[in-house]
């Protein structure tokens, strides 16, 4: 008998992991494997075949096992270390978003060749995989298309950038050389996402966690010091709309695709226009909000583009977001910020 086909979830225990087990758990298309560095505990509403391991990326032993056990017909990697993290130990970085996304990928690749099988790999890569080399060349850009600046800065961005690649190389040109007929290729999937706006989880080293962290300072009546310029512009988006862009590009029928990577958008927005947007509903302690620009990260900052051109992802898969702006705070940050901390 064929054991029920399995997703497979990397980073599971972080918000954008967790609303990933919601969804499939609501589905119950798949068995629900989650792997972080500590078990998950089961809800309720998951599936009673429902899986938590705790292991690392980087045990490639661990990981070819996981594929053996389980019958993955999908993989979502999002486990990784991330950008200001990791510009303190670019070592460590490299090791665990390089070699724990190698693993994912091979082991992917192993299982595609023994089941016959296309494995779907869906990829959260970055904005910090562009690198434009001065602010005034990011302000004449506008919004940047996925094939312009990849000269990141950061080893996050360069980290990001080369699994994009190891993935194309995987889904595309793996045994070119031997022509093989009977070799079966991934299906490798990637988004570059925006600096992401929580209303749920506090930022975690993210060179954009300046919004997330003036929000849910605000809302905590604390005095907050952005360590960005009121000028310093990049795209954002809401987090439930990140997650409906990776379920979305999951789903997009391959054949639909021209690319394996997009960028998605939202909103494009300064430091100071979140500040004002604080302001309608936290006065006092938006008024409050200083500027004391970090030169390092703000540097890093301002190689991003200013803003993003998601209209392949618009045309081949239907992507347009559920949130702007406005709605963002005034739907879904402000309301669910506020029961957070009453």
């Amino acid at each position: 008998m064929v054991a029920r086909q399995a997703v497979l979830i990397t980073g599971a225990a972080g918000e954008i992991g967790h609303s990933l087990i919601e969804h499939f758990a609501s589905e119950n298309l798949f068995q629900i494997v989650a792997l972080d560095l500590q078990k998950i505990p089961s809800s309720p509403s998951a599936p009673k075949d429902f899986v938590s391991i705790a292991g690392d990326i980087t045990n490639k032993d661990l990981i070819g096992d996981i594929f053996e056990k389980y019958n993955i017909a999908q993989v979502f990697h999002l486990a990784g270390i991330l950008s200001s993290g990791g510009e303190k130990n670019p070592a460590r970085t490299h090791y665990v978003n390089v070699e724990g996304s190698m693993n994912i990928i091979t082991a992917a690749k192993a299982y595609s060749q023994k089941s016959k099988a296309r494995i779907k790999v869906i990829f959260p890569s970055t904005i910090a995989v562009y690198g434009i080399p001065s602010l005034d060349e990011k302000n004449r850009a506008g919004r940047i298309t996925e094939d312009r600046y990849t000269l990141p800065v950061t080893m996050y961005g360069i980290n990001k950038l080369y699994v994009e690649n190891i993935g194309r190389y995987y889904a595309t040109s793996y045994k070119l050389l031997d022509q093989d007929p009977n070799d079966i290729k991934i299906d490798f999937r990637a988004i570059r996402f925006p600096g992401l706006m929580s209303a749920e989880t506090m930022p975690t080293g993210g060179t954009s966690d300046y919004a997330s962290e003036m929000i849910h300072a605000c809302a905590q009546n604390k005095p907050y010091t952005c360590f960005v310029s009121p000028s310093a512009k990049i795209p954002f988006m809401a987090m439930p709309d990140g997650i409906k862009a990776l379920i979305e590009l999951s789903q997009a029928p391959a054949e639909q695709l021209t690319q394996l990577t997009y960028n998605v958008g939202a909103f494009a927005v300064t430091a100071e226009e979140i500040r004002q947007q604080l302001s309608k509903t936290f006065p006092d302690a938006a008024a409050a909000v200083t500027y004391e620009s970090n030169i390092p990260r703000e540097g890093i900052v301002n190689t991003w583009p200013a803003d993003v051109d998601d209209s392949k992802a618009a045309n081949d898969w239907g992507w347009k977001p559920s949130y702007s702006f406005e709605s963002a705070f005034e739907e879904y940050l402000i309301p669910n910020i506020r029961k957070k901390y009453q």
